[in-house]
C-alpha cells in the first residue's frame, strides 16, 4: 500500500514542491500579494509587473498562485503565449475556471479570486479592453496580477481611477546575497557561489543556467562582463547534459514550439520517453504549458543556432524527424485543431533563410481566419478598392457572389476586419467568369496550357489577398494564407493545380522558389494600374507529403555558412549591483581600460546611447550627464565641486582634494557621499524608466 501511494504522486507536484524550496527574493512582491488577498478592503486590485525576459516572471506568479491557494483564493492562470490576443479568446479561457456570464459580474461576487496573467506584452492589442471591459468585471474584492515584458501603457497610469488600484514593479536580478541563498538552496559548493554570483549578476535564468551547469560537474569560471552571457552559458549546459540522447532531446525541444512525449519519441526513435521527458521538464529554462514544453526563447534561440552552425546535418536530422511527427498529426486533426498544427509546422521553419520575408512571426499563431459573412461583402469590396482600384474590386464582388464559401476575413482583437483572402474553385467556374477576370483566366489558361486538369480534378487559387494596413506586406492577413490553403492541400480531392496571385511579383520570385510554388513564365496580367503574378505547383506531379519535404529540402539547403549568434540581452542588475557599478565607474573614470570591465557598459544607461557595440565613449557621455546634473540646482554646487575635485579633475587623495575646497576633511566627505548618491539615483532612475525622475 505505501508504494501504492508512493507512486500515484504526480512529476508535476514534486516538480512544484522543489521549486518553492528553491523561491528566493521578491520578499516586497510576495508580501504585497499576501496582503492584498487576505485583506478584506480593495486597496490592491492590480499588480502589474514587467522585466526582460529571463528576469523570473513565470517563476513569481507560481510563487503568487502557491499563495493564493494558501488563503483560500480561487486563483486563475491565463498565459498569452497560449491565448490568442482577442476578447472572446481570453473570456473562453477565463470561463474554463470561472463563471463567465454574457454581462455582469465574472466569478461569484463571494469568491476570493485571484487571477494570474502571464506573457501579457503579446496581449497588448486588447490592453485596452482588458483595462476598460474586462477587468472592472471583476469582484472588487479581486487581485490581478499581470507580468509582462513591457511596462504598463501611459493609458493605465493616466486615469485617475486606477491610480489607488494599480502598483507597478520593474523586477530586478537578485541582489548578491538573495543569489547565494539561491545557490545554497539548489545545492551548489559555496566555494563556487562567489564565481557564479560574478559571472550572472544575480540574472534568475543565468543563476539557475549556471548552477545547472555546477551540479552537473562543468565549468563554471566565467567572465562578468562576456556580452552574450545566455550563450555562453547554454553553450556550457550543452557540454554536460548527461547523453548524446539527452541532448537530442534539447535539440528537438528547441526546435519544436511544444515538446510532447509522442514527438520526442518519434524524433528520438526511442519507444520509451518518460524519462527523457521528465528530465527537460525540470531544467531550469523549460516550462510546461498546456500544450507541452516550451524552452525559454533565449535558450531555444542559443541551441537552435548552435546546433545549425556546429553540425548541419545533424541539425537536418532532427528537423525532419520533428517535421514528420507533425504532419502526421495533420492526418488526423480538422478545423482548428488542424490549423494549429500546421501553425506549428510553420514554426519549425521560422530560423531557416529565405522564410522570415513574408511572415509577421510577432503575430504568428495569434489571429485565425474565419469564413466571411454576407455582412462582410462590403469590407471585400472597401478593401480590394482601397488597395488595388474599382476594377479589382469589382471582379472581387462578382466572386463573392459565385462563390462565397471561398472568401475568409482576418479580424482584429475587438472583431474589426484586418484583412481578407479569396479562394476561388477554377474547376466550378463557367466561361462567362472566367472571362470577366483576367487573374482567373491567366491561371486556367496556363494550366490548360502545361498539364491540363481532367475530368472530376480541381484547380484552385488564391485570388485576392488584402491586408487593410500593409496590403501584401507581413501581416496577421498574409500569415494565414498558408495556413487555409494547406488545409486545402490535404482536403481537396483530386487536386490538381493551385495557384496564388500576388502583386509585385518580382519580390516573391525567390521565396516561392523555396516553397516550390515557382512562378509561372508568360502568365502576368494587369488589372487596372497594377501588375500581378501568379506562383502555381501541380500537386499531380508532386503530392502534399513529396512537397512538404522538397520544401524542408530546400529550404535547408540555403542554410548560413557562420554561426548565428543571438544578440546580447541588457543586462537588468539589482539596487546594489548597479549602485556598486556606478561607484566603480566613478573611481576608474580615467581608466579606459577598466571601464570597459564595468558592468554599466551592458545597461540600459549606455546600450540606448549606441546604435551598436557599446564603447567606453558612452559610458564616459552619460556619467558627465549625471554629473552635470547636480548643476541643476545652485544648492548642490558643493557637490557638484566635491565629485569634480574626486572624480573629474581628480586632486591625488580626498585630502588634498578637501585643501583644494577649502572646506574640512569632514565636510567635503559628507558632500562627496551626497553628490554621489545623486548621481547613483539619477542613473538608476534613467535605467529603470529610460530618464531621470
Amino acid at each position: 500500500m505505501e508504494g501504492t501511494a508512493q507512486s500515484s504522486i504526480l512529476l508535476g507536484d514534486v516538480l512544484n514542491s522543489r521549486r518553492r524550496r528553491t523561491f528566493v527574493g521578491r520578499r516586497v512582491e510576495r508580501e504585497l500579494v499576501r496582503a492584498g488577498l487576505e485583506s478584506g478592503d480593495s486597496q490592491l486590485s492590480v499588480l502589474f509587473l514587467h522585466g526582460p525576459g529571463g528576469i523570473g516572471k513565470t517563476t513569481l506568479l507560481d510563487e503568487f498562485a502557491e499563495i493564493a491557494a494558501e488563503t483560500g483564493a480561487s486563483v486563475v492562470r491565463l498565459d498569452g503565449r497560449d491565448i490568442p490576443p482577442s476578447p472572446s479568446a481570453v473570456l473562453a479561457a477565463l470561463g474554463e475556471a470561472v463563471d463567465v456570464p454574457d454581462t455582469g459580474v465574472i466569478a461569484r461576487e463571494e469568491e476570493r479570486l485571484c487571477v494570474l496573467i502571464d506573457t501579457y506584452e503579446v496581449l497588448a492589442p486588447i490592453d485596452e479592453w482588458v483595462r476598460t471591459q474586462l477587468l472592472p468585471r471583476l469582484p472588487a474584492t479581486a487581485l490581478t496580477v499581470i507580468a509582462a515584458r513591457t511596462p504598463p501603457s501611459s493609458e493605465w497610469r493616466s486615469d485617475a481611477a486606477w491610480s489607488e488600484l494599480l502598483r507597478v514593479v520593474s523586477l530586478r536580478n537578485l541582489t548578491p546575497q538573495e543569489s547565494r541563498e539561491f545557490l545554497r538552496a539548489v545545492g551548489v559548493p559555496p566555494p563556487l557561489h562567489e564565481r557564479i554570483c560574478r559571472a550572472t549578476h544575480g540574472h534568475p535564468l543565468a543563476l539557475a543556467l549556471l548552477a545547472d551547469v555546477a551540479s552537473r560537474g562543468g565549468e563554471v569560471a566565467a567572465d562578468p562582463l562576456t556580452p552574450d552571457l545566455m550563450g555562453e552559458l547554454m553553450q556550457r549546459f550543452i557540454a554536460v547534459v548527461p547523453s548524446p540522447a539527452h541532448r537530442r532531446a534539447l535539440e528537438v525541444c528547441a526546435l519544436a514550439r511544444v515538446t510532447t512525449e509522442p514527438l520526442l519519441r518519434d524524433a528520438l526513435g526511442l519507444e520509451d520517453t518518460h524519462e527523457m521527458f521528465g528530465w527537460l521538464r525540470q531544467l531550469s529554462f523549460v516550462d510546461a504549458g498546456p500544450d507541452g514544453l516550451a524552452p525559454h526563447e533565449m535558450a531555444r534561440e542559443v541551441i537552435d543556432a548552435d546546433l545549425r552552425w556546429r553540425d548541419l546535418d545533424a541539425y537536418t536530422d532532427v528537423f525532419h524527424r520533428v517535421c514528420r511527427h507533425i504532419r502526421h498529426s495533420l492526418l488526423s486533426g480538422t478545423g482548428r485543431e488542424q490549423q494549429r498544427v500546421i501553425f506549428d509546422l510553420k514554426f519549425v521553419f521560422r530560423n531557416l533563410p529565405g522564410i522570415l520575408s513574408p511572415v509577421d512571426w510577432e503575430s504568428w499563431g495569434r489571429h485565425y481566419p474565419e469564413p466571411a459573412s454576407p455582412a462582410d461583402r462590403e469590407t471585400i469590396v472597401e478593401f480590394t478598392r482601397l488597395h488595388e482600384g474599382a476594377e479589382a474590386a469589382a471582379i472581387a464582388a462578382a466572386w463573392y457572389e459565385c462563390q462565397p464559401d471561398g472568401f475568409y476575413i482576418v479580424r482584429r482583437p475587438d472583431g474589426a476586419p484586418r484583412g481578407f483572402f479569396g479562394l476561388i474553385d477554377l474547376s466550378l467556374a463557367s466561361a462567362d467568369d472566367l472571362a470577366s477576370d483576367p487573374g482567373a483566366a491567366a491561371a486556367w489558361q496556363f494550366a490548360r496550357g502545361h498539364s491540363p486538369p481532367r475530368t472530376g480534378e480541381t484547380v484552385t487559387q488564391t485570388r485576392f489577398v488584402v491586408d487593410r494596413d500593409t496590403y501584401q506586406d507581413p501581416s496577421p492577413t498574409m500569415n494565414a494564407i498558408p495556413i487555409i490553403t494547406m488545409q486545402r492541400y490535404l482536403c481537396t480531392p483530386s487536386l490538381s493545380w493551385d495557384f496564388l496571385t500576388l502583386a509585385e511579383p518580382d519580390r516573391w520570385n525567390e521565396y516561392f522558389a523555396v516553397a516550390d510554388l515557382p512562378r509561372t513564365e508568360g502568365a502576368d496580367f494587369e488589372v487596372g494600374a497594377r501588375t500581378y503574378g501568379l506562383f502555381a505547383h501541380d500537386f499531380r506531379r508532386v503530392p502534399v507529403d513529396e512537397w512538404l519535404e522538397r520544401v524542408t529540402e530546400a529550404a535547408l539547403s540555403e542554410s548560413p555558412s557562420a554561426p548565428l549568434r543571438p544578440a546580447p540581452d541588457l543586462l537588468v542588475l539589482s539596487q546594489p549591483e548597479f549602485e556598486q557599478a556606478v561607484r566603480q565607474a566613478l573611481h576608474d573614470w580615467h581608466r579606459p581600460d577598466l571601464l570597459r570591465r564595468n558592468p554599466l557598459m551592458r545597461t540600459r544607461v549606455v546600450c540606448d546611447r549606441s546604435d551598436g557595440e557599446p564603447d567606453v565613449a558612452e559610458l564616459d557621455s552619460v556619467l558627465r550627464d549625471a554629473v552635470d546634473s547636480l548643476a541643476d540646482n545652485p544648492r548642490d554646487d558643493k557637490l557638484l565641486r566635491a565629485v569634480d575635485r574626486t572624480y573629474l579633475r581628480p586632486a591625488g587623495t580626498q585630502e588634498a582634494a578637501a585643501r583644494v575646497l577649502g572646506v574640512p576633511f569632514s565636510t567635503y566627505r559628507r558632500h562627496l557621499t551626497q553628490g554621489v548618491a545623486r548621481i547613483v539615483s539619477w542613473l538608476w532612475d534613467l535605467d529603470v524608466y529610460g530618464h531621470p525622475q
